[in-house]
């Protein structure tokens, strides 16, 4: 044999230059030889760093490794993200672009103020077009998300009512109506409040008798009242200044939750409607990165009477320099290290800005397109809030219940078909909920491709319902078995089903 294991690499060369290829010399001892002598980047990585612990991998194998990974993920990039409540609009690139520029990308946070007049003129820059949007006299950009902006919130309005009574156990009720965000009560106890559910009537708003009913029995101890508007059934409170001017009447603060501000920015303002305070998510409305794509933002915006305890620092302008001020006596001090989520804000104020004067046109968009799938989807589903509805709403699986199909089979079933589900089982009064949201910047074609998915699997629960409770079967991951996660929360092998 002409070739064998002893021999080098260079006459592997020389062979190959020959005229015999075609040869008899050729034989599986050849292939066997070439691959052991294939250049192995893992071994030479080895022979250099032997300290490592971890596998030695060339590069080619490491970003293969996280491209085929990032291709398993779903981002609103790739589809339709119609997350109820979530707002999962499309994050423009411009607004990355800027906030990549290297002169806000160096800065560092405990340079003197002197070089810093820059970014604390865009960021005051960012609270005026907040004051104007929402309709409130000063604002924060401190809070680091939504959950976090009311939690701040409910510690100003506790300093406020401690102030003002000196008494700190007199107000210690938050009012929570039961289609809430389940933040609102989580942040509310946090704040060391007690929570009292109010009641939704049949048209999905506040209840009024319920609400006066319990106010008549408790107002010297009520602090607040969380309301988000519209609320997460996709229902305007109509009653909402009724509502506002009641709580004033008996001394309670009214608190925005801006989660949904998208179905109402430019066209109108939580001030106006008589509220005290609020806070907004820049990842919702204004485009922020959301999710694990963060970090969030959460501002809080107040009237000028609550303005003494909002957090520090603040931004002030004296003698035309702008200052990180901390001389306020009655703030509820720093809720977090350093100035805020910089390159999230400044996002947003390039979102606004690029919008302009034209901004109603989100709310008008997001609105225009929920209405249009709610009309092409309601005939499918149980649809307990009849008439338009604002950015969202939401449907009822309970229909299917009899074929044993519920609303998270048809969650999973959607995967399959490429679609991320929209919200399932919140708000919680809404028996198996399907809760859509699918913000102004999909388009028609989106929109119909979604009806049509969705149209995809209404025909399997007629013809082959238990190709629904397997689903999704096209993912990576599989259904998960929720019983046993419950019991066991470390992720293990048992726990997916295959």
């Amino acid at each position: 044999m002409l070739l064998n294991q002893e021999k080098g690499l260079s006459e592997i060369i020389n062979f190959f230059k020959t005229n015999n290829l075609a040869s008899n010399y050729i034989n599986d001892n050849l292939i066997e030889f070439l691959q052991a002598n294939i250049n192995d980047k893992s071994k030479i990585l080895n022979k250099v760093r032997d300290d490592l612990t971890y596998p030695n991998l060339d590069e080619l194998t490491v970003v293969r490794h996280f491209t085929n990974l990032s291709r398993k993920n779903w981002a609103i990039d790739v589809g339709i993200y119609p997350l109820g409540s979530c707002t999962m609009k499309y994050n423009p690139k411009i607004n990355d672009y800027i906030a990549k520029d290297k002169r806000l990308l160096n800065l560092h946070p405990l340079e003197n103020k002197e070089n810093i007049q820059g970014i604390l003129k865009i960021l005051k820059e960012l609270e005026n077009y907040i004051k104007e949007l929402v309709g409130m006299d000063e604002v924060s950009l401190l809070p680091a998300a939504g959950a976090h902006g009311e939690y701040a919130s409910l510690l100003i309005a506790k300093k406020y009512f401690e102030k003002k009574y000196r008494d700190k156990n007199r107000k210690k009720i938050v009012l929570i109506p039961d289609s809430a965000h389940g933040t609102n009560p989580a942040s509310a106890t946090m704040a060391n409040f007690e929570v009292k559910t109010i009641k939704s009537n049949t048209l999905g708003q506040i209840d009024l008798q319920d609400l006066t009913d319990y106010i008549n029995q408790n107002k010297e101890n009520i602090a607040v009242f969380m309301i988000t508007n519209p609320n997460t059934l996709g229902i305007y409170e109509k009653n909402i200044e009724l509502i506002t001017k009641i709580c004033k009447e008996n001394d309670i603060l009214t608190y925005y939750d801006g989660a949904n501000f998208n179905a109402i920015i430019g066209k109108l303002k939580p001030g106006d409607m008589g509220f005290d305070m609020l806070h907004l998510n820049l990842h919702k409305t204004f485009s922020t990165p959301h999710g694990s794509g963060g970090p969030g933002s959460g501002p809080i915006a107040v009237k000028e009477f609550l303005a003494p305890f909002l957090p520090i620092p603040r931004i002030s302008l004296k003698n035309n320099v702008f200052n990180l001020d901390f001389d306020y006596p009655d703030s509820i001090g720093m809720i977090r290290d350093f100035w805020g989520n910089i390159l999230v804000l400044i996002r947003a104020l390039n979102y606004i800005l690029s919008y302009g004067n034209q901004i109603n046109k989100v709310a008008e968009n997001s609105v225009l397109n929920a209405n249009y799938l709610k009309l092409r989807l309601k005939n499918y589903f149980v649809d307990l809030y009849k008439g338009f509805c604002c950015h969202e709403f939401v449907l009822s699986a309970s229909n299917y219940k009899s074929k044993g199909i519920k609303a998270f089979d048809i969650a999973k079933r959607l995967l399959d078909y490429n679609v991320h589900p929209p919200t399932v089982y919140f708000p919680l009064i809404v028996e198996e909920c399907l809760m859509i949201e699918p913000t102004e910047t999909e388009s028609l074609e989106s929109l119909d491709n979604f009806v049509k998915s969705f149209e995809n699997v209404i025909k399997e629960i007629e013809t082959n319902p238990e190709i629904l409770k397997e689903a999704p079967l096209t993912t990576p991951v599989k259904r998960i078995n929720d019983a046993l996660a419950s019991r066991e929360p470390k992720p293990t092998i048992k726990s997916i089903i295959y």
